[in-house]
């Protein structure tokens, strides 16, 4: 038989992924959203991904391949010359 701390520890750690899981989700939606209406879609995303990030390992995964795309675009811009 569990004990009720046991049962109260399911609970929260369930609640709190579940809470992750839904919040992220929604942000990554919004972000997709915005990808064809007005705002910040791309930086939406990445938020989203963040929040799913401190609970799924993939979400974290892709959040560091974006990152690591981002990076490669900034620094194929070229830089202004200075006068």
């Amino acid at each position: 038989m569990p004990r009720p701390i046991d049962v109260i520890r399911f609970i929260l750690r369930s609640s709190r992924r579940i809470a992750v899981s839904a919040v992220g989700a929604v942000l990554v939606a919004a972000g997709l959203v915005m990808l064809v209406l007005p705002g910040p879609g791309l930086v939406v995303i990445a938020v989203g991904f963040a929040v799913l990030g401190t609970e799924y390992a993939w979400a974290a995964s892709v959040l560091d391949r974006g990152k690591a795309a981002a990076a490669a675009v900034g620094r194929r811009i070229p830089r202004p010359r200075r006068r």
